[in-house]
Formats: structure tokens, C-alpha cells, sequence
């Protein structure tokens, strides 16, 4: 043992009365407030995570009475797979042309044209009554068809209508699309067939 000569005291021998040269430190409410900001952060933490998983996006697809083809599309977070309809090829599709221009042969001459350009035509027939403009009706799922026969009578795509009973026929049969013909369709075309 060691005598300090300033204090007058033995070094290296515990002594209770002597202070403490560093105090203990405090465990008191620092604890809990440490504990506290960790808890918060791992609960903020695992709140973000839930979140984004509950909000990630759901790949979208749209369905379709024909028979559907996919088509992927990747972007850099998700694949999304959407479905559209295909046609039926012309020849499967049977369409019927009426006369409703009052211009005789003005249905055949339409049906032969159709017929040209490889659609399933039937024979043609009167309207029940005449209209001012043409139009072409479809049955359900027949929308696309319908839109490829306008065009190729160079109808506007406002002519394709869903076939109602308030079309001008007094019925369409087996067929999936009906073309009326009216003095403006009957005036493009040649006509060639006697009759309708």
C-alpha cells in the first residue's frame, strides 16, 4: 500500500468514506426511452412493409365472349396479362344484307361485294321497311365482325349498332351480322344482281 502525500491516504485500499472518482451511471428512465425509440422504429418499420404489401398492385384482365389470346407486358415491377377477343375469320361468320333503299338489287350488288372479299353472305333480302342511312347490326360477340363489314363497305364505325327487333327485318336467322342497305350505301355500289 502507498501513501499519497497530498491527501495523507493510503492508495489501493478501498475506503469508504473516500468519493468516488466516477460516479455510477444512471440506468433510471434512460432505459425505457432508449427501449421505447427501438420498439417505435422496428413498429414503424414493419407498418411500412405491411403497407406496401397490401397496396402492391394486382395484375388487371378483361374478359371477353370470344376466344381469348394473352399478351404479357412486363414493366419493372409487376406483369400484367390482359385478354382481348379474336375474330372469327369471314368465312365463319354468317351475314345477312337487306334491302331498305328502295333501289331495286341494291341488297344483291352489297352481297356479292361481301362476298368478294370473302365474307359468309346469305341470300338477300327485303327490309320491312326503308331508312335514310345504313347500318350494320351485330349479334352478342359479333361486335368485332361487325366493324370488319362496315369498313370493307366503307361505313363509318358509327353504323355498327347492337341487332335490336327494331332493325328494319322481320328476323335475321342464323345469321350474325345484317347489313341494311339505304340510298347512301345503294348509290356506292354497282349493281349487278337483279332483285333485293
Amino acid at each position: 500500500m502507498l501513501l499519497h502525500p497530498a491527501v495523507g491516504r493510503l492508495t489501493g485500499v478501498d475506503d469508504p468514506s473516500a468519493p468516488d472518482p466516477q460516479p455510477p451511471e444512471r440506468s433510471g428512465p434512460r432505459v425505457p426511452v432508449d427501449r421505447a425509440a427501438i420498439l417505435l422504429g422496428l413498429f414503424v418499420l414493419a407498418t411500412v412493409l405491411l403497407l406496401g404489401q397490401l397496396h402492391s398492385p394486382v395484375p388487371a384482365t378483361s374478359g371477353s365472349v370470344s376466344a381469348p389470346t394473352t399478351t404479357p407486358s412486363t414493366t419493372a415491377a409487376t406483369t400484367t396479362t390482359t385478354t382481348s377477343p379474336v375474330a372469327k375469320a369471314k368465312s365463319n361468320v354468317p351475314v345477312l344484307v337487306a334491302n331498305a333503299s328502295g333501289k331495286a338489287g341494291a341488297a344483291g350488288s352489297v352481297t356479292n361485294q361481301l362476298q368478294v372479299a370473302g365474307w359468309n353472305v346469305q341470300a338477300p333480302i327485303n327490309a320491312t321497311a326503308n331508312v335514310a342511312t345504313s347500318s350494320v347490326y351485330y349479334v352478342a360477340g359479333q361486335k368485332v365482325a361487325a366493324t370488319a363489314v362496315a369498313a370493307t363497305l366503307h361505313l363509318p364505325a358509327s353504323t355498327v349498332l347492337p341487332y335490336t327487333t327494331a332493325a328494319p327485318v322481320s328476323t335475321i336467322g342464323t345469321a350474325e351480322v345484317l347489313v341494311v342497305v339505304a340510298p347512301d350505301l345503294a348509290t356506292t355500289v354497282t349493281t349487278t344482281a337483279p332483285g333485293n
